[in-house]
C-alpha cells in the first residue's frame, strides 16, 4: 500500500473537489490518499508519503502564489519523489494553449519538472459571486473564444470528472512502477 498525498491551492473550492476526487479514487485502489489544502498545509512535505500530487488554480492569469512558495521550497524532495501536479483554469476547457502557457509558467517559476501533469477545466460559479464579481466574471467570459456560459443566474462546472480520475489511476501506476524499482 502506497501513501500519496494530495496537496492543493483553491479559491472557491473546485481545486479541493478534484483533490478529493482523486483522494477517492486513490483509496478505491487500496492505497492510502490525504489531502491538504495549502492554506494549512505544513510548510514541508507530509511525512511518510511515496509520492506527492500539487493542484493549483488559475485567477488573473496565475497559479495560487502560496502553491507557487509551497513547490520552491520543496523542489528537490519532490523532485525525489513521484510527483504530479495539475492546473486549473477556464483556459483548459476551452484554449488549451492558454492553459499550456500557465504550465509552462509554473515551471519557470518553480524549477520543478513534475513526472506527470494534467490540465483541468474549472467552474464558474456565478451565483456564489458577489455583484462585481459576476459582472467582471461575465466580461472576461464574454472576451474569450469558446463555449464559456454567461447565464450569471446558473453555474458552469467544466471539469472532465473521467480525465481526474485517469490522472489518478495513471498516478498511481507510475507510482507503483517507481516504487518496485
Amino acid at each position: 500500500m502506497s501513501k500519496v498525498c494530495i496537496v492543493y491551492g483553491t479559491t472557491e473550492g473546485q481545486t479541493a473537489r478534484i483533490a478529493d476526487v482523486m483522494a477517492d479514487v486513490i483509496r478505491a485502489h487500496g492505497h492510502d490518499a490525504t489531502t491538504v489544502d495549502i492554506k494549512r498545509a505544513p510548510r514541508g512535505l507530509p511525512e511518510g508519503c511515496d509520492g506527492v500530487i500539487v493542484g493549483a488554480s488559475i485567477h488573473m492569469g496565475q497559479h495560487d502564489k502560496q502553491v507557487l512558495e509551497y513547490v520552491r521550497h520543496n523542489r528537490e524532495e519532490l523532485e525525489h519523489l513521484h510527483s504530479g501536479f495539475f492546473s486549473v483554469s477556464l483556459a483548459a476547457h476551452g484554449d488549451l494553449e492558454e492553459a499550456e502557457g500557465y504550465l509552462e509558467q509554473f515551471e519557470q517559476q518553480t524549477g520543478w519538472r513534475p513526472a506527470q501533469v494534467a490540465l483541468f477545466g474549472g467552474a464558474l460559479l456565478y451565483t456564489h459571486y458577489g455583484f462585481f464579481k459576476r459582472r467582471l466574471m461575465k466580461k472576461i467570459v464574454s472576451d474569450k473564444p469558446g463555449q464559456l456560459g454567461t447565464d450569471t443566474t446558473r453555474d458552469y462546472v467544466y471539469t472532465e470528472w473521467d480525465a481526474v480520475r485517469g490522472f489518478a489511476e495513471d498516478f498511481l501506476s507510475q507510482l507503483s512502477t517507481t516504487t518496485a524499482s
